[in-house]
């Protein structure tokens, strides 16, 4: 259940976020989605692989975190083992409210029924005592920007994957050290074969188009595969 409501200093002047790591805080999350705008920053971490959505007939972009429901190799008890978190999961319980037709202007929400909404004083403050939004909030309104425009390029982004037919179906049989084997399906990935053999023109093109990193960026991404694997074998020998 959620319980978004616009955020307002005279209904959430008290309002305070936990904002520590934690599987209880909603962290605990198999893949978290991401926009290509930030793939170049979460290249480093995490696996970026890509989902078809059949009923929608849309792609999008997940940050890869574990191989099993609610298992997430980054987060080891109320450590975030990472440098970075992909937007969609370090903003939260914030998120973008528009009307129902889409027009006029964003407004922040927040999902009062989230686990990050401190209950018992603790936690950062949203507003200051004089109403006025905290550096914290500060930081989480940029991060909502950031991941309202990403998500809304993203459109572009996959019409041009589908334009030159860049993505391709991906499964894989991942076989632990102690035998237990998980297979990842449903993934797709960047097809660099094909992406390599489009002519100069067409790169140019995506280049302009500022989708030609995101691409390498993804395809970059994949060599963690290997260390979230590690991760994995860590986690079920200890």
């Amino acid at each position: 259940m959620t319980n978004h409501q616009i955020l307002n200093p005279a209904d959430h002047g008290q309002l305070r976020i936990r904002t520590e790591p934690g599987a209880s805080f909603g962290d605990a999350v198999t893949a978290c989605l991401a926009v290509p705008a930030e793939f170049r920053r979460l290249a480093c971490e995490f696996p970026i692989l890509f989902r078809f959505d059949a009923e929608q007939g849309s792609f999008s972009a997940l940050a890869l975190m574990g191989f099993e429901e609610g298992e997430n190799l980054y987060l080891d008890g109320d450590r975030w083992d990472a440098v970075c978190r992909p937007l969609a999961l370090a903003v939260q319980p914030f998120l973008i409210g528009r009307s129902q037709d889409g027009d006029g202007p964003s407004q922040v929400h927040i999902d009062m029924a989230h686990p990050r909404i401190a209950t018992d004083g603790t936690g950062t403050p949203v507003f200051d005592e004089a109403g006025q939004p905290t550096a914290f909030l500060q930081q989480a309104i940029e991060m909502l920007g950031a991941l309202d425009d990403g998500y809304r390029a993203s459109g572009d982004f996959f019409a041009a994957c589908k334009r030159y037919d860049l993505l391709e179906p991906f499964s894989m049989d991942v076989t632990l050290n102690n035998g237990a084997m998980h297979r990842m399906v449903g993934y797709h990935l960047v097809n660099e074969e094909r992406l390599q053999a489009l002519e100069p023109a067409v790169l140019a093109e995506l280049s302009a188009e500022g989708h030609l990193l995101p691409l390498y960026m993804a395809i970059a991404s994949l060599g963690n595969l290997g260390k979230l694997i590690a991760r994995k074998n860590r986690r079920s020998d200890g």
